[in-house]
């Protein structure tokens, strides 16, 4: 038998199945998924098992193969469907494969761990093998392989006598908490019978008795009314023994959910949910866009038709955009699905992250929500997937490997032939065409679930206001709607796409602006830390009181940051209590949650955040939306920037008036008559998506162009300068005349991290050479970065620009 291993090795030149020998003693237990350890040249390294085959290629010499050394896993951590799909992505996004396999799985994995086996039912192992359990009950993987012993145990693992559990190292270790169980060294009858003289010991040794089969925590005792005095007279006695217990760690674990019913859906909700229910009941592949208002009841559609996919013993999986969102999702889900959830996203410790991707592998829960990497969750048999805000830039990865979770998602449906829902009050422009094209089934939800109107957009000026000498952050109408909020003790949320204290600092004499050293950007004032910053790179210096250029001390902040108008609002609005939510506040884990949990329960009164409060929030005491520049990112250059801005703006408006309260949103800008700013104003979908498709068509963009950035960086400007040019040449040469290559130019910040950046841009239709030209432009340049640092960066289908 023969494996065809990936190594862990992230090199192009070894982006391939490399075949060892299965030895006798790992040829029953050895499967697709698991990771193994092989020699590889003159170390001994981690790979994960691609395929098993009976017999090798046949121009490779037998006897030249090596053999798997040993086996990591018992159960394998990647399903066949996940190996597939990373074969699926390498071969076609220009991907090491790898790469692929290492965001798959969650962080923790590729911590340094030890696998073992654990005692579930100890009467039904030998006891030969029994004494070579420790304390802890645990026989870990490498001694059994060591002494033989895996033949023994895989059968005992199918009977449930011992399971596979991971005990991972310092940074992620397993929770323990003590516990306390019967010492095996004395004969249980006869203990009693020497307690029946001592009553309260007599209680806690029968009780322990009676909990053999599971860890009885230390507190316990106390809480169940038993005596915790006898519990240090019985192991003084040796009768007990204290010892740490492995606590799955759950992240909800101190939390009750109230069970929630389901609710009455509305004519229009029925409908999308009986066309969802068709197919699911069908058994196959659709795709549904799913465009609905704001508050027309998506998360109810969702929920009732993954209930559909649970009584056909099925699973579901959601995704959402951030980590913002999830608490208020994560809640309904819970309350509705209780302990079937679980939950994946970064803000969760590399522990309970782990534990939680573990529930899915087993199968004890058959939910998932989470952020972008849980479109890898190890699901065996999936009976929907659901994209929550489809139109979020934060399902694409701008990291490496750069995928997108709806290439994902619409991958593993076909393969599970499911149906899979993108949900959106504002979808992007090339998911709404192809929904009208009949790709995708548009379903719509065109009002809100409680009949509440939507509420009125008023469009505040700016200029006026200059011209009227208001130079204040807050427009006349902005500040009396404020005013009247807080008199009538109702909440008001503040919008403004500006973390920090103020966006540049200005010498108003020369007009020196202190920039990065490293990168082609002005540095950040943030007040909390009196320090100037670089968003990009996160180089940091104490801000000048005399200007470096020409030493006047008229040096200003410029532009307003979040922790700016928070100081604002303290001072005019005293009384207010203002809670702010961005980059630099929920930094912290649980951050998001407990600001979020503060306001819900009227500890604030002002929410003032950047774009993660834009989205997902449903308070009924919200009764005005703010925002404090819509024009912030109009002006970026980037053919995505109205697009952008009217769903930000869209998004931000829905969080007024969602239930009894009627709400108001009063948006400032100095581009008043844009299309985009216009569109949101009437609430009017269409008629910005009308708008927007012909621009994007006289330009070339998507949906009517596919698009390929290129970014080319080096520390040497003239090296970046003939590396563009080499790419250029090479693209003309693959590429027929019906593609367009823009470039090469200097990149929209010129220099990250003291690297120099160049762009150049294809827009194509269908080139049939293209993916040839890509495969030789990567490995050329993987060669060129491991001699000289050069890099290039191959975005397919970018969503930044920049």
């Amino acid at each position: 038998m023969i494996a065809k291993v990936i190594v862990d090795v992230p090199a192009k030149n070894v982006d391939f199945t490399f075949d060892y020998l299965i030895p006798e003693r790992l040829a029953p237990i050895i499967q697709v998924g698991v990771r193994v350890i092989v020699p590889f040249g003159p170390r001994t390294i981690q790979g994960y098992v691609m395929e098993i085959v009976d017999e090798a290629d046949p121009e490779l010499d037998l006897n030249k193969l090596k053999e798997i050394k040993e086996i990591q896993d018992i159960k394998p951590e990647l399903t066949p469907e996940l190996v597939k799909l990373s074969e699926w992505y390498g071969k076609y996004h220009v991907t090491k494969r790898i790469s692929i396999l290492e965001a798959m799985l969650p962080s923790a994995i590729k911590a340094k761990y030890t696998k073992a086996f654990e005692i579930a039912e100890d009467e039904l192992i030998p006891d030969d093998l029994l004494e070579k359990f420790d304390r802890e009950g645990h026989y870990a993987y490498k001694a059994a392989q060591q002494n033989g012993d895996l033949d023994r145990l895989v059968p005992l693992m199918k009977d449930e006598a011992i399971r596979e559990i991971t005990l991972l190292s310092q940074n992620t270790r397993k929770k323990t908490q003590r516990a306390i169980r019967i010492s095996s060294e004395h004969n249980p009858d006869d203990v009693l019978a020497m307690l029946e003289k001592h009553p309260k010991q007599y209680d806690v040794y029968a009780y322990l008795l009676d909990e053999q089969q599971r860890d009885v925590p230390l507190k316990e005792i106390d809480e169940v009314g038993l005596s915790p005095s006898s519990v240090k007279t019985l192991e003084k006695n040796g009768f007990v023994e204290k010892y740490d217990a492995i606590v799955e760690r759950d992240p909800y674990a101190s939390r009750v959910f109230e069970q929630e019913e389901k609710r009455q859906l509305t004519p229009g909700q029925q409908e999308a949910y009986d066309a969802i229910k068709k197919v699911i009941d069908e058994e196959k592949q659709e795709t549904f866009l799913l465009h609905g208002v704001t508050g027309s009841g998506k998360t109810e559609v969702y929920l009732q038709t993954i209930e559909a996919v649970l009584q056909q013993d099925k699973q579901a999986m959601m995704l959402v955009p951030e980590i913002a969102l999830t608490p208020q999702m994560v809640l309904r889900f819970k309350k509705r699905f209780g302990d079937e959830v679980a939950v994946l996203h970064s803000a969760l410790s590399k522990g309970e992250r782990y534990d939680e991707w573990q529930k899915i592998r087993d199968g004890r829960a058959r939910v998932s929500v989470g952020a972008r990497s849980s479109v890898f969750a190890p699901f065996t048999n999936l009976g929907m997937i659901i994209i929550d805000e489809e139109h979020e830039a934060t399902y694409k990865q701008e990291d490496y490997p750069r995928y997108h979770a709806k290439d994902f998602a619409l991958w593993r449906s076909e393969y599970h032939n499911c149906p899979l829902i993108l949900g959106s009050a504002t979808p992007s422009l090339e998911t709404y065409a192809r929904a009208e094209k009949g790709v995708y089934h548009l379903l719509s939800l065109p009002e809100r679930v409680n009949n509440q109107p939507l509420p009125a957009i008023n469009i505040v000026d700016m200029r006026e206001e200059l011209a009227n000498g208001n130079r204040s952050m807050f427009s006349t109408s902005l500040r009396e709607a404020i005013e009247e909020r807080l008199a009538r003790n109702e909440q008001i949320v503040l919008f403004l796409n500006q973390r920090g204290y103020s966006s540049f600092v200005l010498c108003r004499d020369c007009g020196h602006v202190p920039q990065c050293p490293n990168c082609d950007i002005s540095l950040t004032y943030h007040k909390s830390s009196d320090q100037l910053k670089c968003h990009y790179c996160g180089y940091q210096e104490t801000p000048p009181n005399k200007c470096p250029n020409c030493e006047s001390v008229h040096i200003r902040q410029m532009g307003t940051g979040t922790q700016k108008v928070e100081e604002l609002l303290n001072r005019e609005f005293e009384e207010a209590k203002i809670i702010r939510m961005d980059a630099d506040t929920t930094s912290r884990k649980g951050a998001h949650e407990k600001l979020l949990n503060d306001f819900g329960e009227g500890k604030g009164d002002i929410l003032l955040g950047t774009q993660m409060i834009a989205k997902g929030l449903d308070f009924p005491n919200i009764t005005l939306v703010g925002v404090l520049n819509a024009d912030t990112m109009l002006n970026l250059p980037d053919f995505r920037a109205s697009e952008r801005t009217f769903q930000l703006l869209t998004q931000v408006s829905g969080r007024a008036g969602r239930h009894e309260k009627e709400g108001e949103v009063i948006i400032q800008t100095y581009n008043p008559d844009h299309y985009a700013i216009q569109d949101v104003q009437l609430n009017d979908y269409l008629s910005f998506y009308h708008k927007e498709m012909k621009y994007r068509q006289i330009g070339k963009y998507p949906p009517y162009y596919f698009l390929i950035n290129f970014t080319i960086s080096h520390v040497n400007m003239k090296e970046v300068m003939q590396a563009a040019n080499h790419v250029h040449q090479i693209l003309l040469q693959h590429l027929t005349d019906k593609a367009l290559v823009l470039g090469p130019s200097p990149a929209a910040l010129a220099r990250i991290n003291r690297e120099y950046r160049f762009q150049i841009l294809v827009k194509y239709k269908s080139e049939p050479e293209l993916h040839k030209a890509l495969q030789y432009l990567d490995d050329y340049y993987h060669e060129k970065y491991l001699k000289d640092k050069l890099s290039l960066k191959i975005d397919i289908n970018p969503y930044m620009m920049m």
